[in-house]
């Protein structure tokens, strides 16, 4: 069982849209191994092999290497992130057959799933000002956020040492969330940004907001968050983080 299996089967049993939207964020953070018509990628691009149903033309990919290969035999493939081959097929007006055959987490993505996974990973959030006026607990956090704060950031290696979440009032009246991080590895604000933005759209509250700032140690604000807010810790690498230059992690071509 793989966690895109025990995400399809919570989803199946539970039928809620949090349940759903928990899979979509699953099968973001795979890694999976696509089935290649060509194998050759040294210019870059990729030729995926493809099947059409009803109309519809599919990419297999499989989260195993072993169930591509008890599915397609010895065949090339490409490994790549759920987020970036949703980029790639929606694109192309592709969907995606997943785990074919015999996995609990075998189906069929339409075309118009993965343009919706796509839209969701490209958001970016938006960048304001503002004066904080009064920083206190976080009160009553869901649940489903929580858990998704903690999945998301617990794939954030090293890029910061910790992190607050408390509630905030702003000067003119405005009240929220805001999630503190300290002593952030420079580069990686834009991908902690992004990881509380997809961490409220996967918990099914996307039409919630926090707020996210980036702090040294020694600001006087990271000593009132950590008085009143709920600690969150990052994991610890095992060797420093340096983030990739812009472009280097961009997804093959497909062809």
């Amino acid at each position: 069982m793989t966690p895109l299996d025990r995400a399809h089967l919570a989803a199946e049993d539970d039928g809620t849209d949090t349940a759903r939207l928990t899979f979509f964020e699953r099968l973001a953070e795979a890694e999976l191994h696509l089935l290649l018509d060509d194998g050759d990628t040294r210019d870059g691009t990729i030729t995926p092999r493809l099947f059409e149903i009803e109309g519809t033309r599919y990419a297999l990919a499989f989260d195993l290497p072993d169930r591509l290969t008890d599915f397609a035999g010895a065949a090339a493939t490409a490994t790549l992130s759920g987020r970036r081959l949703a980029t790639m097929l929606a694109s192309e007006n592709l969907g995606l057959g997943l785990n074919l055959e015999d996995a609990p987490s075998a189906q069929l993505l339409d075309p118009e799933a993965l343009r919706w996974l796509n839209r969701t990973l490209a958001h970016q959030p938006e960048e304001t000002e503002a004066r904080i006026q009064e920083v206190s607990s976080p009160g009553d956090i869901p649940d489903a956020l929580l858990t998704a704060l903690d999945g998301k950031l617990g794939l954030a290696v090293g890029l910061a040492r910790t992190g607050y979440l408390a509630g905030v009032a702003y000067e003119g009246g405005a009240r929220g969330h805001i999630l503190g991080f300290v002593d952030v590895v420079p580069g990686a604000e834009g991908d902690l940004a992004r990881a509380v933005s997809e961490a409220l759209v996967f918990s099914g509250l996307d039409a919630g907001q926090i707020d996210v700032t980036f702090l040294r140690a020694a600001h006087p604000l990271a000593a009132t968050l950590a008085r009143h807010g709920l600690r969150i810790d990052l994991p610890v690498p095992d060797a420093p983080v340096t983030p990739a230059a812009p472009g280097t992690d961009a997804p093959p071509r497909l062809r």
